[in-house]
């Protein structure tokens, strides 16, 4: 009798892979398709290659795959707030998602530049070190220290319009935008000089791609990334 279950249990054991085989594979995206339904719903607003020219509306090109997938999950169910986008991802399967995404993040981000100048040194105490007395926590712990973010955990942030930025910190901060609690928190922290201050940065954080380190400040000048070219991050925050 042990005998024979001991075979009965090497024959489920020897069998048990070629189940786990034939599960069925998430299939890679389609860039073709992503781009056509992109080119059809979203190009009016975010520009023909995901660098949207108007600062009210945010830049996707570059960012990760993840993170824009996750907004437009959001916008379609209503964790995320917004009555044009709800309208479009409404309009889209899970599968138009995936591809839209995949097209995007193989888009190259164009660099973006400050418009004040003068807020830019506010910004980097924040982004880089936070507020210790007021526990802000430092943006680049997040964010990284050159804005690229960590895919598939936090969004690149670098290159983003100023306007928008600031838009989305002070959507957080007062309860508009509710689809991560941990911006939240920290948004609820900062005042409307802060949060201009470093949304003015975002838009010139970066680095070269392939090249040296451009960083703000790390160099100890003022003008390491005065015509930084960008590596894009999209819209604030996952």
């Amino acid at each position: 009798m042990k005998t024979f279950a001991s075979l009965i249990l090497t024959a489920f054991c020897l069998s048990a892979p070629a189940f786990a085989s034939d599960a069925p594979k998430s299939a890679k995206p389609d860039l073709a398709a992503g781009e056509a339904k992109y080119g059809a719903m979203c190009a009016a607003c975010h520009g023909a290659d995901g660098n949207a020219g108007s600062p009210e509306y945010p830049k996707l090109a570059g960012q990760y795959p993840e993170y824009l997938n996750k907004q437009l999950l959001e916008f379609k169910s209503g964790k995320r707030a917004n009555a044009i986008m709800s309208g479009m991802a409404a309009a889209l399967s899970d599968e138009d998602m995936k591809n839209v995404a995949a097209w995007l993040s193989a888009q190259k981000p164009k660099a973006g530049f400050a418009k004040d100048k003068d807020t830019i040194a506010l910004g980097e105490r924040i982004y880089r070190g936070g507020v210790a007395d007021r526990q802000i926590a430092a943006c680049a712990g997040c964010h990284s220290p050159t804005g690229i973010g960590i895919p598939a955990q936090y969004p690149r942030l670098s290159g983003q319009h100023a306007a928008y930025t600031a838009a989305q910190l002070t959507g957080f901060r007062e309860g508009v935008r509710q689809n991560n609690l941990q911006m939240s928190q920290v948004a609820a922290k900062l005042n409307d000089r802060e949060i201009k201050a470093v949304a003015d940065l975002g838009v010139e954080i970066g680095v070269v791609i392939g090249g040296g380190n451009i960083f703000r400040g790390m160099a100890g000048t003022a003008t390491g990334m005065d015509r930084a070219t960008a590596d894009y991050m999209g819209m604030l925050a996952t």
